[in-house]
């Protein structure tokens, strides 16, 4: 069990695992995923999962509430955040092709108990964040009909009135949540096939309301008049960048299908080039026009696109994009009910999760019980949930997630890793093998191929002579980690400093450009000393340039962005760990398989070998010296 940064004991143990075997070939593939989708295929899955979310139900409640037009500069500064998080995704997801996405990248890095809360807190993003595009959807739906639907439900049923609960229940959002559900258990394919049908109609509707927008644009929208550009200062822009950053977490649905590629090492990274690139340009000239053709004070935040079509006069075009709405939504809606039960099962087949989540249907191989139940489970949430109140906590656990994400890069990039097609360990005589493996069991990382090189971890010989004390007094790998808890700790410091300074803090002008400075000197000081270690030597899969720096900058920006939520994101946020930890020590850490030893081996031991960094797995037979082979 891991507790805190690996050392590296942990972490040759944990690589000695990623060859190891599943016993049973037939239970391989009663549980394996389907290698079906192509480059194509992940893109638009990503293009999917981020337009719906970031169009439809973010952009007008930022703009009216927190950015004003600058919301715009938002998406972008979100947009270059989620970059940084993508390129640390890419390279996970083209070396370890399964599925999991940060769960399973902070288990291969960090250990079991990190991986936990993390995959827990994907687990609440993906059911909010399907909550809430299921609430906009039907927002949006409900407008073409003149609000007819919502005015039947509060005559019939009636109206709430109590805080984060939505004013009536919505059954129409519930309701297209157990169809999306249905429609994903029928397999990666149809899911695919939905996703592209769905997603081309979305672009085409996303084009026409860019033209006519531009067609209707009035600049005086955007005067003093108005409230000015940037109606809520550098604050707002900074809050607006923080929920914005919601809207480019569907890039993340690539890496948790990477299992189901036909090709990660090719297609995991370009995949998020274009639906990260693509959609980052349809926020930025969607909500700039937005913001030119109606007043930003004046939107409404439950459809506001289709509303300043129609206050504009144009009710046939509020009509498309209402349409194209609801067909941006559903790829949303397909992509969360496609990510969230895979990291379920994850987590599941790591003994962390209840075990019922680690079937997978025999025939369209997907986990089919995980889909119903958190199919179900948004559902509810979609019923009862106010819109509002989904909204405003769905970045934290995706900023701590890509947070952790960045940090593990680091942590690869410095640990030694086994050579591609070393022979795994040889079993001992006694006992037979264990007859289950843990999700991590079966990782490969792939392109491991190691020419002869300094040591991974181990101070360079360059800076030996100027660093002695660190050779001297430091373990292999311990100066990193001690690095990389300075990097995190000097984030931290100067984030707090930079947004808390002025107010609440009401620090003097003098002691926050102090501490400032400080807070900088740590984390280049820090960065210097993890640039001074030997790290992996070049793989053939995709790798992020400049590491340290590159997640470096991303963990920085990461927590500047999570600081600046609502505390009441933080309590609610808080509440949801304390129940995570109650999971943890009540269900996962007695069932977990990492936790368990190995028995001795007996007779011979059988191994998944990815041959020359293939993905194509063998199954081959290794005998233990000093005993006669097995015909």
């Amino acid at each position: 069990m891991a507790w805190g940064l690996p050392s590296a004991a942990s972490l040759a143990r944990l690589c000695q695992k990623l060859n190891r075997l599943k016993p049973l070939e037939d239970t391989m593939m009663e549980t394996s995923l389907r290698r079906c989708l192509s480059t194509m295929d992940l893109a638009l899955l990503g293009i999917g999962g981020m337009v719906g979310s970031g169009l439809y139900v973010l952009t007008g409640t930022v703009a009216k509430e927190l950015a004003g037009p600058a919301v715009l500069i938002s998406f972008a500064v979100a947009a270059v955040a989620s970059l940084l998080a993508a390129l640390c995704y890419a390279e996970f997801g083209a070396r370890v092709p399964r599925t999991g996405s940060a769960y399973m990248f902070t288990y291969v890095s960090m250990g079991e108990v990190w991986a936990f809360l993390i995959g827990w807190n994907v687990l609440l993003e993906y059911m909010i964040g399907g909550a809430a595009v299921a609430r906009a959807w039907s927002g949006y739906l409900d407008s073409i009909f003149s609000h007819h639907i919502r005015n039947f439900t509060e005559s019939h049923v009636g109206v709430w009135q109590v805080p984060f609960l939505a004013r009536y229940p919505d059954f129409l959002a519930a309701g297209i949540l157990l169809i999306a559900a249905a429609f994903v258990s029928c397999g990666a394919r149809v899911s695919s096939w939905l996703n592209h049908i769905f997603s081309a109609l979305s672009l085409g509707v996303i084009v026409f309301i860019v033209i006519l927008g531009f067609v209707l644009a009035q600049p005086r929208n955007w005067s003093t008049q108005e409230g000015g550009f940037v109606p809520f200062g550098f604050s707002g822009i900074l809050a607006g960048t923080a929920t914005c950053f919601y809207a480019f977490v569907g890039f993340d649905v690539i890496a948790a299908s990477s299992e189901e590629a036909r090709n990660p090492k090719r297609a995991v990274p370009m995949a998020i080039a274009i639906s990260l690139s693509l959609v980052a340009g349809a926020y930025i000239l969607v909500s700039m026009v937005l913001t030119l053709m109606v007043p930003w004070h004046s939107l409404d935040p439950e459809s506001a696109l289709a509303d300043a079509f129609y206050r504009r006069g144009y009710g046939w075009a509020g009509f498309i994009v209402a349409v194209g709405s609801i067909c941006a939504m559903n790829t949303v809606l397909l992509s969360n009910l496609f990510s969230l039960p895979r990291i379920v099962y994850a987590m599941a087949a790591d003994g962390l999760f209840f075990q019922v989540f680690a079937r997978v249907h025999p025939k369209t191989q997907v986990p089919v019980v995980a889909i119903v139940v958190f199919g179900s489970l948004m559902a509810v949430l979609a019923l009862i949930l106010d819109l509002e109140a989904l909204v405003q906590f769905l970045s934290i656990g995706t900023l701590l997630a890509y947070t952790f994400v960045a940090a593990s890069i680091i942590i690869l990039r410095f640990q030694r890793a086994p050579a591609s097609g070393s022979p795994p360990a040889l079993a001992s005589p006694g006992p037979p093998s264990k007859q289950y493996e843990s999700f991590s069991d079966r990782l490969q990382l792939v392109g491991n191929t190691q020419a002869e090189a300094p040591e991974p971890g181990q101070l360079k010989l360059a800076w030996q002579p100027y660093l002695p004390f660190l050779s001297a007094h430091c373990g292999s790998g311990a100066s990193v980690t001690w690095a990389l808890g300075g990097l995190m700790v000097s984030a931290i410091g100067f984030s707090c400093v930079l947004i808390f300074g002025d107010s609440p803090l009401h620090l003097p002008r003098w002691c926050s450009a102090f501490l400032l400075v400080l807070c900088s000197l740590a984390f280049l000081f820090s960065l210097l000393l993890l640039g001074a270690h030997q790290q992996q030597p070049s793989q053939d899969t995709f790798q992020i340039p400049w590491v340290p720096l590159t997640p470096a900058l991303s963990i920085l920006l990461n927590i500047c962005l999570m600081l600046k939520l609502s505390y009441m994101t933080w309590l609610r946020f808080a509440i949801w760990l304390l129940a995570g930890l109650g999971v943890y020590f009540g269900y996962g850490i007695r069932h977990s398989k990492e936790n368990v030893e190995d028995p001795a081996g007996s007779g011979s031991t059988r191994y998944v070998v990815f041959p020359s960094g293939s993905l194509e797995e063998t199954v081959e037979t290794v005998q233990p010296p000093g005993q006669p082979a097995q015909v």
